[in-house]
């Protein structure tokens, strides 16, 4: 499952640094934000689809909004982020 994989990458990563992961599976890196603000992480991932079927048109739409709160003493100009 997605949780337990994620589980074994932050048992490998052995990096207390880690503030988060957020499952991203789906989306490319265009359709992902990250903001650093107000003390606060935040992640947006927006993907939408188009399609034309023999019944007319399909919309397919699936968002992901996490925001984490940085640890007390942790600057957000230290943050930093990957995909």
């Amino acid at each position: 499952s997605i949780q337990r994989r994620l589980n074994r990458i932050l048992d490998s990563s052995h990096d207390d640094k880690v503030l988060a992961l957020v499952d991203v599976e789906g989306f490319v890196p265009k359709e992902i934000t990250v903001t650093v603000k107000d003390g606060k992480v935040k992640v947006l991932a927006e993907h939408r689809e188009e399609h034309t079927t023999s019944r007319g048109k399909e919309y397919n739409y699936k968002n992901i909004m996490k925001e984490i709160s940085l640890p007390p003493g942790v600057s957000e100009d230290e943050v930093t982020y990957s995909l």
